[in-house]
């Protein structure tokens, strides 16, 4: 270190406090520390943002000095290499991020775009605590919804949720029960959930509802996710708290859920 010129050490300093800024950030929110639109939306989105392009720009200047110095040294290129690597890895992570929020502009995601399990009253009062979204209705245009008017395009504005969930080619299907009981479906479901990492779970055989909530490892974003098990299928629905997209999170999560619970039902059966 002690042979590096300032504008290496600058790099390298930039380059190691990148991983701590954006950790921060969102462990910050996991802890409660801020609320999730500052942790995302204000220290992700916008400090990060200015911290990458910041480092990509000390590492050009320091690139630049690094060929021009004589002799010239491999570790003060490297590091000035690696210093606009990283932000170029980040601003491809976030333009990936920014893709998967284009093809998935909702949070409530349903086998059952016609009826969609619904939630029992302790998950909807810890909704309302939590200040979560309101639920929206699956056949009302999202340009009518007050979440989504005036956020999302004119062509989004006109679909309902139910027409976005039927169009998607990764739409996630009921799970037929086939020769299983309905206490059968609903054990295999508290039990698939518990295998995901859900907390909170809880089931109410008299209106065939298993419930559990998933939390994002980072951020600690708390999704509610329900199981309808009716006499011959089981329907699924997952919902983010917060936010407008998803990022398809709740349909990869059903899917896990639906092949967990079929597996579980299919070794049951054996």
């Amino acid at each position: 270190m002690k042979m590096l010129a300032w504008h290496s050490k600058l790099t390298l300093a930039l380059i190691a406090l990148i991983p701590l800024f954006f950790a921060i950030a969102a462990l910050g929110t996991r802890l409660g520390l801020w609320g999730w639109q500052f942790g995302l939306l204000t220290l992700t989105f916008g400090g990060g943002v200015i911290l990458l392009g910041l480092t990509a720009l000390v590492a050009v200047i320091s690139l630049v000095l690094a060929l021009r110095a004589q002799p010239r040294r491999n570790l003060p290129l490297a590091l000035a290499i690696i210093g606009l690597l990283v932000p170029g890895a980040a601003f491809v992570m976030f333009l990936s991020a920014a893709g998967k929020a284009s093809d998935n502009p909702i949070h409530d995601i349903s086998t059952d775009t016609a009826n969609p399990p619904a939630f029992s009253a302790a998950v909807m009062a810890a909704r309302q605590a939590a200040g979560a979204n309101p639920l929206s209705d699956y056949q009302t245009p999202l340009g009518q919804i007050d979440l989504f008017k005036d956020r999302v395009s004119p062509e989004l504005a006109v679909k309902s949720h139910a027409q976005i969930i039927t169009a998607r080619r990764d739409r996630p299907a009921p799970l037929p029960l086939g020769g299983a009981s309905k206490a059968e479906g609903m054990a295999a479901v508290a039990a698939a959930m518990a295998a995901m990492g859900m907390g909170e779970i809880r089931s109410d055989p008299e209106a065939g509802l298993v419930e559990g909530v998933a939390t994002s490892f980072w951020f600690g974003f708390k999704d509610d996710v329900v199981a309808r098990v009716g006499e011959a299928q089981i329907d699924f629905r997952s919902v983010s708290r917060v936010g407008l997209s998803d990022l398809g999170a709740n349909t990869r999560r059903i899917a896990e859920l639906r092949r967990r619970t079929e597996a579980l039902l299919g070794a049951a059966s054996r």
